[in-house]
């Protein structure tokens, strides 16, 4: 699908806001999959970032409303997913559950046939590394690391998105990438 020009959010958000629902469907192509992978890295579960991910669909149309074009539509939107992760984080903390181990996600990688056995176990042992290591940092960091690497955002946006200043930003940052190195020294070799 080719990009769509930088002002088509802000069209299709005063569109949504003037009674044109189809609106919406514009929107949720656009941002639906970085929604829901920014979701599941917060997360750390791919159901629950559907479901995130579809909350905030539904409050983006909710509060369409009260967008204003003066901020930047990602961060308004990435503002509303990072409050429905936090959220459920402090739901999930409050009812606790007892984790059944997942046999079919382990079992459904794929092998890559164009490399060894050993490789595809060293590149899985890394990537599963480095996931964990993100999901366990402290919310605040994750969700500064993940908007700042894996959407792209500026400090700006972030501090915006995040409730915070862009030094806060810079600082939680730095701090992640610091506990991430700590982490993952291992695998640097």
């Amino acid at each position: 699908m080719p990009e769509a020009p930088p002002d088509a959010d802000i069209l299709a958000m005063q569109r949504l806001a003037a009674g044109d629902d189809l609106a919406l469907n514009e929107i949720m192509n656009r941002w639906r999959d970085k929604v829901a992978a920014f979701l599941k890295r917060m997360t750390g579960d791919p159901d629950t970032a559907v479901d995130l991910a579809q909350e905030t669909f539904v409050r983006l149309y909710q509060h369409c409303g009260s967008y204003s074009p003066s901020a930047a539509f990602p961060t308004y939107l990435f503002r509303i997913a990072a409050n429905l992760a936090r959220n459920h984080q402090r739901w999930r903390r409050s009812h606790p559950t007892v984790a059944l181990e997942d046999e079919e996600r382990a079992g459904s990688e794929t092998p890559d046939h164009q490399s060894s056995p050993d490789a595809n176990m060293d590149n899985g042992e890394r990537l599963h590394a480095i996931e964990a290591a993100i999901a366990a940092l402290p919310p605040d960091l994750r969700e500064a690391m993940l908007l700042f690497t894996y959407e792209d955002l500026s400090y700006a946006q972030i501090a915006e998105a995040a409730h915070c200043g862009s030094k806060a930003v810079e600082t939680r940052i730095y701090r992640a990438r610091q506990i991430l190195k700590s982490v993952l020294k291992d695998f640097d070799a």
